[in-house]
């Protein structure tokens, strides 16, 4: 499985897309696209490779990790797949953005695929599966491949910090149980693929995480 990292937006929201080499199905996780030189990287990068894109991932619904979901729906024939106790960050996501006087051309549709805890998506050989972590979010998810040891934990866990808990779905002792019962029993090699920032591992953020 191959991962390739974009930084979007005026957020420096992390955008991965991960595929297997062998069937060429991808994913798109957290398309946070919104200046048009941030899609045309994307669509380069689909085209070089020779992928084709099998699922649109959220793991959670904050408006700097979906700018580009209706881009990548249109783009590419997928609909965001998603916990569906996320969906008021997209019925309201006009008035948020507004809030941070951002401006947006597209207004993200609602979730095509609900995902739920234990739910298992394909890419070839390669599984990723659903681990619910509310706390940053209502909806909050993370996706683990297991069979090669890396976690994509949105805004779940950070290196050595962890997600606000500011917003009107946020909780922080959810948030702090979240971590430690879905991802810190993960084996401590496990790579942290954030939504913010560098990776890390579970097992430096065992050790260092002034957190945890």
């Amino acid at each position: 499985m191959k991962v390739e990292t974009f930084v979007c937006n005026m957020l420096h929201e992390n955008c991965f897309v991960v595929y297997d080499e062998d069937s060429r199905e991808a994913a798109i996780i957290d398309p946070g696209f919104y200046a048009d030189d941030e899609k045309r990287r994307l669509v380069r990068f689909v085209k070089d490779k020779g992928i084709t894109i099998k699922y649109l991932l959220c793991t959670h619904l904050h408006f700097d990790h979906i700018f580009g979901t209706t881009f990548v729906e249109d783009t590419f024939g997928v609909c965001i797949s998603a916990n569906m106790a996320d969906m008021p960050w997209i019925e309201h996501f006009e008035q948020y953005v507004a809030r941070f006087g951002i401006r947006v051309a597209d207004v993200p549709r609602p979730i095509g695929h609900p995902l739920h805890e234990g739910d298992e998506l394909r890419l070839g050989t390669c599984v990723l599966q659903c681990l619910a972590t509310p706390g940053h979010s209502a909806g909050g998810m993370c996706f683990y491949a297991p069979a090669h040891h890396c976690l994509f934990a949105g805004d779940t866990l950070f290196l050595q910090s962890i997600g606000r808990t500011d917003f009107f779905d946020g909780d922080y002792a959810q948030l702090i149980a979240s971590i430690q019962k879905k991802l810190l029993v993960l084996p401590p090699e496990t790579v942290v693929y954030p939504g913010h920032g560098e990776p890390t591992t579970i097992g430096d953020e065992m050790m260092y995480n002034p957190f945890l």
